[in-house]
């Protein structure tokens, strides 16, 4: 092919199109005639390109047994998808390694005043028990949502580096940008062939006002990148009174200094008294419940988003009550990403021809008794 030809290659959707533009009566003669494409509107000194599309949507799916066990004999017969209702014939199932972002939040503990809160060191443990049961060969990328969004670690199979970082960098902050390090998440996905995609969200939810990026755009962002999401939540937790705080009602006795006195009594050493006095008092901050009603309703308003960002994208979500169950659901998350598997299918309807935001339902199904599926619900045929 000479200088004068061009080669074109984007992806678009989940599919591979390929436009190859031929230019001038010369070098179209020294090609393989082919069939006759229909005619196009053309520009006045301009020859119509010759598109040639190849079209192949990548499908990730998780594959389970009934007890939850990745199922390593996955093959194209067992697995039935259906686009917009109908059947579509699937060209492989391939078990790939996975590239997964992990968004850890530790912005906003403060949050948690009056009750349980978000703890850096919690966050940092989860994340360190994903990296300990990720695969040989998968690439992980980690992100801080503090003040601002921060790539703590490049793309990268080194899992020994990610556990330094994660030891070594991973720091609390007073505010979170859980908004934009989510788009972040979603522009670093695009770095990576599409397949085996994974954001691991580790975070209540909960943004602190003034940030530049709004919930939608940061949902839609993520949707875009066609990934699966998985998030271990701490709505659940922060929303419990915490054993540690102080009850509002103290019962004793009540110091020397508050009785004019005793405390004046020269015979006694100083905080000493031969008739003690007991009271009650009462501790009553309006404000700090106020931040932390706001607070609690906040996070029941992300878990809900949360909840549907999962099950949008075939994650799932993880509500766990303590710090011990958070951890464990950490082995979970691994889980779920060495399950899954990438089913490609060339759509009976031509993405070529999908109009710009044009979503596709996707279902799946089992064939083989025994064997449980799960993917994302649909996709988005043509970026707007």
């Amino acid at each position: 092919m000479k200088a004068s030809d061009s080669l074109l290659l984007a992806v678009s959707s989940g599919a591979l199109i390929l436009f190859m533009s031929v230019h001038g009566s010369a070098q179209t003669s020294k090609l393989k005639p082919s069939p006759t494409p229909p005619p196009e509107p053309k520009t006045e000194g301009q020859e119509p390109p010759v598109r040639v599309f190849t079209e192949e949507v990548r499908l990730p799916i998780t594959a389970t047994d009934a007890y939850g066990h990745y199922d390593p004999s996955l093959e194209v017969d067992d697995v039935m998808v259906l686009e917009d209702g109908e059947a579509q014939q699937i060209k492989s199932v391939r078990h790939i390694p996975a590239n997964v972002i992990l968004v850890l939040d530790t912005g906003g503990d403060a949050n948690g005043l009056g009750g349980m809160s978000k703890k850096t060191s919690t966050t940092r443990a989860v994340g360190l028990k994903i990296v300990a049961r990720l695969r040989e060969g998968d690439r992980i990328a980690l992100l801080q949502s503090s003040g601002r969004a921060e790539l703590l670690q490049p793309w990268t199979d080194d899992l020994d580096r990610v556990v330094h970082v994660l030891t070594t960098k991973l720091f609390a902050g007073k505010r979170s940008r859980i908004f934009e390090t989510m788009t972040r998440a979603a522009q670093l996905l695009s770095q990576q062939p599409e397949g085996s995609r994974h954001v691991v969200l580790v975070t209540d939810g909960v943004e602190t006002p003034g940030g530049k990026v709004d919930l939608d755009e940061a949902l839609k962002q993520v949707l875009a990148a066609r990934a699966t999401v998985h998030v271990i939540s701490y709505t659940t937790f922060v929303r419990q009174k915490s054993d540690k705080q102080p009850p509002s009602v103290e019962v004793g006795q009540r110091p020397t200094s508050s009785d004019p006195i005793t405390a004046g009594d020269p015979t006694l050493p100083p905080g000493v008294t031969r008739s003690p006095s007991f009271g009650v008092s009462i501790r009553f901050d309006p404000a700090m419940r106020r931040v932390r009603k706001i607070y609690e309703a906040d996070t029941k308003k992300s878990e809900k988003w949360l909840t549907e960002l999962a099950e949008e994208t075939g994650g799932r979500i993880f509500l766990p009550k303590s710090t011990e169950e958070m951890i464990a659901q950490s082995e979970e998350v691994a889980r779920e990403i060495g399950a899954e598997y990438v089913v490609t299918y060339r759509p009976t309807r031509s993405l070529a021809t999908a109009k710009p935001g044009e979503y596709r339902k996707v279902e799946v199904a089992s064939r083989r008794v025994g064997l449980y599926l799960r993917s994302r619900r649909g996709y988005v045929a043509a970026p707007e």
